[in-house]
């Protein structure tokens, strides 16, 4: 039976890729007490022992604001250990799928980016992201790299579950405006690989063919675009849904601008990535944000 090893699986991705990933094969957990991935020789030891013949790196430092103070912790999670995964899938002969971010780009273009247009990240967390992708890159096995962003869902630490609670805690929510990106649903994101894994015939002769065939950066992202204030006002609307009865009244939401909630680490404005070559490789179309955000809440 074909073997998987997903990585992160204490996380909101991993959580979804195990009940996703369950029927392509023996799926393999590899959490945070299992594999630790600031340590080489833990994620070189785990995948020895484990010899999967794909790799799933659903593991990231994600605290955008902490990584300023914590760079090489962010460096070794997301930029050096995606290149080690690499480099023992290659002495496997087996295939790695790594998720990375929108962070990437510095978000000035002002329309989506495509996986051509040239990285630029502005903070620590998107210089470390971008640093794994070109890790991976450099040891040659056959790999798949799928940018997403604003990832959220109903388990773990995200966006949406920060505001569920906010929401009941205070009268007034005062939210970011002025920068712009695509929320995507963590379940979402473990259906499209799945999806990517069945045209690729995983589990069938030649899957590693052609995996290696289809090496590359591919933006995996909800459809649409909003702002973060656009996203929170959908979350307590469906939160107000009386089939989901998550919220008994709305707070007031105000629109302010990023100069008047200053972070340690600066956001792209704007963050949208464009999904054609997903598209048209995989033959996957990712959902409308509202509607994905409405699936999960209902959930």
């Amino acid at each position: 039976m074909s073997r998987i090893l997903v990585t992160g699986t204490n996380g909101q991705l991993g959580f979804e890729l195990l009940r996703s990933l369950a029927g392509q094969g023996e799926v393999v957990e590899a959490g945070r007490e299992r594999m630790n991935l600031s340590d080489p020789d833990s994620i070189r030891r785990t995948l020895r022992e484990v010899r999967p013949d794909l790799i799933v790196n659903a593991a990231a430092y994600t605290a955008v604001d902490q990584a300023e103070s914590e760079p090489d912790l962010a460096m070794a999670v997301n930029g050096i250990a995606p290149g080690l995964m690499a480099e023992e899938a290659q002495r496997l002969g087996a295939a790695l799928i790594h998720y990375s971010t929108d962070y990437v780009f510095d978000g000035t273009k002002g329309t989506p980016y495509t996986e051509d247009d040239a990285p630029c990240p502005i903070s620590v967390y998107g210089r470390s992201k971008l640093e794994g992708e070109r890790a991976i890159k450099a040891v040659g096995a056959p790999y798949l790299i799928l940018r997403t962003s604003w990832v959220y869902g109903m388990r773990g630490k995200n966006f949406l579950l920060t505001i569920l609670r906010l929401a009941k805690e205070r009268d007034e929510l005062r939210i970011v405006d002025d920068q712009i990106g695509a929320p995507t649903w963590s379940r979402a994101i473990a259906r499209a690989t799945k999806g990517i894994l069945e045209r690729l015939g995983y589990g069938k002769q030649g899957f590693i063919e052609a995996c290696a065939g289809q090496s590359g950066i591919y933006n995996l992202t909800a459809a649409g675009q909003t702002s973060w204030h656009g996203f929170t006002a959908a979350i307590i609307q469906n939160a107000l849904n009386p089939g989901n009865r998550l919220l008994d009244r709305a707070p007031l939401l105000t629109p302010i601008s990023t100069e008047q909630y200053p972070l340690p680490a600066l956001r792209p404005p704007y963050s949208v990535l464009a999904n054609a070559k997903l598209q048209r490789a995989f033959g996957v179309v990712m959902p409308d944000w509202k509607g994905s955000l409405a699936e999960c809440m209902r959930k």
